[in-house]
């Protein structure tokens, strides 16, 4: 059934292509040579549209001889869309790549190298960058995307209203899962028919919090043999991720979320959240939430001290397919030098992967909030990727995530829910074929 899904994907392709004639035009109506086409896949919310496409209209105004084309892709799906599409030889010329996408890009071997070409330009400097994105674009030796910005997973974003309301201190960068849960416990309110009208903390990276009590998701993240999920330290993290919702009750269940139909955001806005744990990216939307008074805290430690974050993070990379090699890679590096990088730390929306730009007045200066930014260049001292394996994503969304929902809504415990799992993700991982 999945075989002729694909081949009748595969067919839609081709057609699409036959009577769009994607082929690139070249020539004016004249016959006279006209500029290089090199288009552009990418995703994002409007306020990233708008950057990316300001980018290129300040590069393109400036170089005529390349004309390029954006083509906005919804992330749902993305990378299954831009495979279909090269298969059906309709590809873009560049992509927009997240950390973890970029392992399925990769893995399908239609990417195309960038050594030559950043070897042989005077103005690249892979040393600008942060090197825990570079060696997650790196293959084999081989260089594969060029970074535009990194995402650790570590604000915890707090309402400095309802803290100060409750007479409770700020968190700091320095504080514990403890500490957190203490101040989510004084933040939780409920009303006199026992709702909660004031959940005290939200999370969705879980991850966090499996090695913030030391344990991890795989043996290792470079060539994962075998998941770890059921070490000591990962069910403790599990567990504990889970207590907050169901024991504590400081943390909304899915349920509750969905009964509230308003969001995150909304949530914190409106004071029915007093913190939250994400990325920077949630920085835009509260920046236009009026009346809010709010910054972040790095993600806690554990408690003994131990500290990791999850992260994403994206970047630019060429496809083989490519016809036109030279000004993709031309058109890659206005999509990624410090002006892009720039306009991107101006609004907020995410931390910038070149250092220099990251530790600069456009990042952590300036009067916008959070005014605690800097603290996301000491979070990539903690950054920890997930596994690099063309099979990771299949075996969370098959084995991992349906066990793990049935405990974070309270019907199973952490071992029973990683013992769902744990053999048939390790079968995958070692080439087994799939329950």
């Amino acid at each position: 059934m999945k075989r002729a899904i694909a081949i009748s994907l595969l067919f839609a392709a081709a057609v699409l292509c036959y009577l769009t004639g994607c082929a690139r035009k070249e020539n004016n109506v004249a016959g006279r040579p006209g500029p290089v086409e090199v288009s552009v896949a990418f995703w994002g919310a409007p306020d990233e549209i708008n950057i990316i496409t300001d980018i290129i209209n300040k590069w393109q105004a400036r170089h005529p001889e390349i004309l390029v084309k954006l083509e906005h892709t919804p992330y749902r799906g993305y990378a299954d869309k831009l495979l279909t599409r090269i298969a059906g030889r309709a590809a873009p010329d560049i992509i927009c790549t997240e950390v973890d996408l970029f392992v399925t890009f990769e893995s399908n071997n239609v990417l195309l190298p960038l050594d030559d070409y950043v070897k042989n330009d005077p103005e690249f400097n892979i040393k600008a960058f942060y090197p825990e994105i570079i060696d997650r674009f790196t293959v084999g030796g081989k260089l594969y995307a060029i970074p535009r910005d990194t995402a650790p997973f570590a604000c915890v974003y707090y309402n400095k209203k309802l803290f100060d309301a409750a007479g409770i201190p700020y968190p700091k960068d320095d504080w514990d899962v403890n500490d957190m849960l203490d101040k989510a416990r004084k933040l939780t309110k409920v009303d006199n028919d026992g709702r909660v009208v004031c959940y005290g903390f939200y999370a969705w990276a879980w991850q966090n919090f499996v090695y913030a009590f030391g344990g991890s998701l795989a043996d290792d993240v470079r060539k994962p043999a075998r998941c770890t999920l059921d070490s000591k330290g990962s069910l403790e993290g599990l567990q504990f991720y889970a207590d907050l919702i169901n024991k504590y009750k400081v943390h909304p269940s899915a349920i509750a979320m969905t009964n509230l139909a308003m969001g995150v955001q909304g949530m914190f806005s409106t004071g029915r959240l007093a913190m939250f744990a994400s990325g920077i990216w949630e920085t835009p939307g509260l920046r236009k939430a009026e009346g809010l008074d709010w910054d972040v805290a790095m993600f806690p430690k554990g408690p003994n001290g131990v500290r990791g974050l999850g992260t994403g993070g994206s970047g630019y990379c060429i496809l083989k397919s490519t016809r036109h090699p030279e000004e993709a890679y031309r058109v890659l590096k206005a999509l990624t030098d410090r002006d892009a990088e720039t306009m991107l730390a101006d609004t907020g929306l995410a931390q910038p992967a070149r250092i220099e730009i990251a530790e600069g007045s456009h990042w952590i200066g300036g009067n916008l909030p959070p005014k605690n930014k800097k603290m996301l260049n000491d979070a990539m001292k903690y950054v920890i990727y997930e596994p690099f394996s063309p099979v990771w994503r299949e075996a969370k969304e098959l084995y991992i995530n349906p066990q793990l929902d049935l405990l974070f809504s309270g019907k199973i415990a952490a071992e029973e829910a990683v013992k769902g799992f744990i053999k048939k993700v390790n079968d995958l991982l070692s080439g087994k074929k799939a329950y």
